[in-house]
């Protein structure tokens, strides 16, 4: 099996199932120290890393736990420290003889496992949450999954990128929530924000639109800002607003882009996969809308108290998180 990782986060004993963005794990800097060895140097501590891994890779057959080894590790020298570095090991099981299936998985903590198996006809792939397996599949192939299956495993996937990994994503759904007075009012503008990322996020993954991660990340984090800085200095929805958030919802379907292409998707599942992921993502955002009505109340919309009380405290506290999130991934600090 080969495996291709970001060997510093495992190293760094950060749980990978709990985070997006190794910057704000409690083993940030134990991360960046990794991050700037040298390609030997950081194989080196992998490898004596590796006795209290290896126990942690859930591999069996036909139900027979399997004893895994490490055969090969490569590691590319350090290139953008900012940016992830994927390095790649080959590790190996003997399987029994006459296995007929394989199931394959590993320790929560190490994050999602994307899975694809080669050079066999009708072969399996699929999307490893954290903390789950494969489940059997056949070693001599014919077990690859079928259209609902792949839209199923993608709407977990889009669901989990916004609850509970997507903050900034959150963040942008919150800021919306705090201006609309009515649900209806809140209700268009989150189907504009859906409209807009659903196109472009199809047109990044299918490589009609390439924007880097470098540029997209920022204007994400500037549109939680100006879209919070807005509630508090206007007291209704602008003209402007829909347009606003179009705009914005665009950008961040570029970054949900991104996300799909770091791990791929099955080319010939391409369609149900998007969708799973789209209806996920819509889930998501509809679960924190409906987490604020709950905390706050929809009918405490009325009170005179709403705007200085709820509305405008909460929209500077995302202003804040969103210019710290802009001046860390612009490089500033």
């Amino acid at each position: 099996m080969d495996i291709e990782l970001v060997l510093e986060g495992f190293l760094a004993s950060i749980d990978l199932s709990a985070v997006t963005d190794t910057n704000e794990a409690e083993a940030a800097a134990t991360y960046d120290v990794f991050r700037a060895l040298n390609g030997p140097e950081l194989e080196a501590q992998f490898r004596l890393f590796w006795p209290s891994m290896a126990p942690q890779l859930q591999f069996s057959a036909d139900g027979a736990r399997l004893s895994v080894e490490l055969n090969h590790v490569s590691v590319p020298d350090v290139g953008n420290i900012d940016l992830p570095r994927l390095s790649k090991i080959q590790v190996t099981a003997v399987l029994p003889a006459g296995a007929q299936s394989v199931d394959i998985g590993w320790d929560r903590k190490f994050g999602a496992l994307v899975l694809r198996q080669m050079d066999v006809e009708n072969p399996y792939e699929a999307y490893i949450a954290a903390g789950t397996t494969s489940g059997s599949f056949p070693i001599a192939g014919g077990g690859q999954r079928g259209g609902w299956e792949t839209f199923a495993d993608y709407i977990a996937v889009g669901f989990d990128h916004i609850v509970p990994k997507g903050l900034d994503h959150i963040l942008f759904v919150l800021a919306l929530f705090f201006l609309s007075p009515t649900l209806r009012s809140l209700l268009w503008q989150v189907s504009a924000f859906t409209l807009a990322h659903t196109i472009t996020l199809a047109a990044g993954v299918t490589g009609l639109v390439s924007v880097p991660g470098e540029i997209v990340e920022p204007i994400i984090a500037a549109s939680i800002v100006f879209v919070a800085v807005e509630n508090i200095f206007t007291s209704g929805l602008s003209r402007w607003r829909p347009i606003v958030v179009f705009v914005f919802g665009s950008l961040h379907g570029l970054g949900f882009a991104s996300v799909l292409q770091e791990f791929g998707l099955p080319a010939d599942k391409l369609v149900p996969a998007l969708i799973g992921f789209n209806i996920g993502v819509e889930l998501g955002q509809l679960a924190v809308i409906a987490c604020a009505f709950a905390l706050v109340g929809y009918w405490f919309r009325s009170k005179t108290w709403y705007r200085p009380v709820i509305s405008n405290p909460g929209s500077l506290i995302i202003a804040l998180v969103g210019a710290y999130w802009f001046i860390e991934r612009v490089g500033i600090v």
